[in-house]
């Protein structure tokens, strides 16, 4: 049987891949778990792997932290001698971190067919690292594998010809919908103190919200101001952590006051996000959870990859702005919660049509 080598090396890699290898492998693949590294310590790593039941990877390359540009050129170095050693029929790849750009840049000039799940994305704005990265990897992919309209016309604007492109849905919402009964049980927010729909969720990650010590400490600021009127829980990004630190934002108190945790494992966060009245957010992921649940969603951008999530109703913009932050969150509080509006083929089934659209194309 063909084998495919699944590449993985960052928290939200770790959730899609949980459906991805066990639907391959049940449509009859060898499959090759490859982790590179890019996220290793606990909390952003091995606490999903145990969460979600994904195998331990066949390969872990290690990279660790590094620049990006170096990071990438060590996940391609080491990922070689690792592809050129299995020569798998198929290279898949994730998301748009810098393990899924150098995967694929990789497994192409190695002659490897590329399939990208969550293909088309775009943001328009090519100062977001995440940007290129989707570009590049799009470009050199064979098989494009995408969650929602506007992406296919994306990649035909792109010049990506119609039989390369496959409408399948959302991998990430399969592994929601095959967490959630679990996540619910866990009912999250009564550790934090907090009832069910009476709370705020925050995650900020993002360099352009939290590398700049101006435009974090305005969010800080607007957070802690919610946080005055309804109790937010804030999981805080290592990356978010220690910019807070860096700043010496830790020790001001009209930057605090909201309920600080480290990051949550997969089933934690998920029960959290399920539960909160209203979730505060930069990452493209808690957009598409957020949508598939029914809560209301303020994203802190100036624009989004998943317009979906817009055109729904459960997501809106404000930008990176402190003042327009607390306007939204006074207004979404003010407004009744709504019945979900989920995307079409957003059913928890995409990595079935994903197996079986790659046992097509290379059984042929």
């Amino acid at each position: 049987m063909p084998l495919v080598s699944v590449i993985a090396g960052a928290r939200p890699n770790f959730v899609k891949t949980a459906a991805l290898v066990p639907a391959l492998r049940t449509a009859g693949f060898v499959v090759r778990l490859v982790h590179t590294g890019q996220h290793y310590d606990y909390e952003m790593s091995q606490s999903f792997f145990d969460d979600l039941d994904i195998p331990n990877p066949d390969c872990f390359l290690g990279v660790g932290s590094l620049a990006p540009v170096a990071q990438i050129a060590e996940i391609m170095r080491s990922l070689q001698d690792e592809l050129t050693s299995q020569r798998p029929d198929c290279v898949l790849v994730v998301g748009d971190v810098n393990s899924t750009v150098a995967a694929a840049l990789c497994a192409n000039r190695l002659g490897i067919p590329v399939a990208h799940v969550e293909a088309g994305l775009r943001s328009f704005d090519r100062t977001m690292p995440e940007e290129i990265n989707r570009i590049v990897t799009d470009a050199v992919s064979d098989w494009l594998f995408v969650t929602e309209p506007a992406a296919i016309e994306n990649l035909r604007r792109e010049g990506i010809p119609d039989e390369r492109i496959f409408f399948v849905g959302n991998v990430m919402i399969d592994t929601l919908v095959r967490c959630l009964p679990r996540a619910r049980k866990l009912n999250v927010c009564r550790r934090f103190g907090v009832e069910p729909h009476g709370y705020i969720v925050v995650t900020l990650h993002r360099p352009s919200n939290v590398d700049r010590p101006e435009v974090l400490r305005d969010l800080l600021g607007a957070i802690a101001s919610v946080a005055r009127g309804i109790p937010v829980i804030f999981p805080v990004h290592p990356r978010t952590r220690r910019r807070i630190d860096e700043f010496g934002f830790a020790s001001d108190r009209a930057l605090n006051g909201y309920i600080a945790s480290p990051p949550l494992p997969y089933l934690e966060m998920l029960s959290l996000v399920a539960d909160a009245r209203l979730v505060i957010t930069d990452s493209g992921g808690v957009q598409e959870e957020t949508t598939f649940l029914g809560v209301p969603c303020i994203t802190v951008r100036h624009n989004t990859e998943r317009p979906i999530t817009l055109e729904l109703g459960t997501n809106r913009l404000v930008g990176c702005s402190g003042e327009a932050l607390t306007r939204s969150v006074s207004e979404v509080l003010a407004l009744k919660r709504l019945s979900p509006t989920r995307p079409p083929l957003w059913d928890g089934r995409a990595a079935t049509r994903i197996a079986r659209i790659l046992r097509e194309r290379l059984l042929r």
